[in-house]
């Protein structure tokens, strides 16, 4: 180590005389004196997060960059690890589903191989087969009740119809048919028509379909007087209207209906029309008194019934 002594020496001194007493007065004297320079201040150093300094220096003009030994790693949050883990495996499971209904949907493994047919009565199962013929080789998830609805259109007799899946290769329909409530007579031939007069099927013979007949039909009396006597007639019981023969209308208000014991029912207009059905229900199982026989049932007013 370099020393930091410096040396003084003064002209004209020396050092003491002899017996190692150094005289005061005349004499010479050489002295040696260290001065200790004072450390400089020291400016705070900023520790920036993430990074430590180098302490050595780079190559001339460039400044030394953090070594990735240095840099300070904080550890991540617990709450932000748990929240991408769980997204992680919500977008997995949302993939994993989406394969299996995508193979679910467009597998031929599923595809309709035999339709079932339940609920018919004026049409036979194998015409509902025939008319969802298209069906067979889709696969069953693709298939609604609203395409099924769509293929059975061209058949009147189907009111509504629903369908369900049986895997792997079967469809059960359900057919929902319209109800014949009356025959209407049309040249040599009985049509039987729903309530709202559609023409369900024809017969020759009428005593073979328990149902009345309207008389005239909607083509002579007119479409209201049609639409109500419908209406009444699918009011009805199916026990009482098998016992029918006959309908008519002079007005909507005036709808009348004949028994086949040849007994009449005044009805009225349609309204009240379910209150009507049950009170004359409850009159026609009224057991017949022989001396006094019941010729006509009048339910126009159904809280006041008479029978004379």
């Amino acid at each position: 180590m370099v020393s930091t002594r410096r040396p003084t020496y003064t002209p004209g001194s020396r050092p003491g005389g002899t017996g190692g007493n150094g005289g005061s007065g005349g004499d010479d004297v050489i002295s040696a004196s260290r001065s200790i320079p004072e450390p400089a201040p020291q400016q705070p150093q900023k520790l920036k997060l993430g990074s430590v300094s180098g302490r050595g220096k780079g190559k001339k003009g460039e400044q030394s960059g953090a070594s990735p030994a240095n840099v300070l790693a904080f550890p991540e949050p617990k709450g932000k690890r748990r929240k991408r883990k769980v997204l992680t495996a919500a977008v997995t499971l949302v993939a994993v589903v989406a394969g299996l209904l995508a193979a679910a949907v467009f597998s031929p493994v599923l595809a309709v191989d035999t339709i079932s047919v339940t609920g018919t009565r004026l049409l036979t199962p194998a015409q509902v087969q025939a008319a969802l013929e298209p069906l067979r080789g889709k696969p069953l998830p693709q298939i609604s009740d609203e395409e099924v609805g769509r293929l059975l259109e061209p058949l009147v007799q189907v009111k509504s119809a629903s369908a369900e899946a049986r895997p792997p290769s079967g469809l059960a329909v359900e057919v929902r048919e319209r109800v014949p409530v009356a025959l209407v007579k049309q040249g040599e031939q009985y049509q039987l028509v729903d309530v709202e007069g559609v023409r369900l099927a024809a017969t020759a013979d009428p005593a073979s379909v328990s149902l009345p007949v309207i008389d005239g039909g909607a083509g002579a009396i007119g479409q209201d007087l049609f639409s109500a006597t419908a209406a009444v007639l699918g009011a009805l019981p199916a026990d009482v209207l098998a016992r029918l023969s006959n309908a008519s209308a002079a007005s909507v208000d005036a709808v009348e209906l004949k028994l086949v014991d040849g007994q009449t029912i005044i009805w009225g207009n349609a309204g009240e029309k379910e209150l009507k059905a049950k009170v004359l229900e409850a009159l026609l199982k009224v057991p017949a008194d022989p001396k006094n026989p019941v010729k006509v049932y009048d339910v126009s007013v159904p809280r006041h019934p008479v029978t004379r």
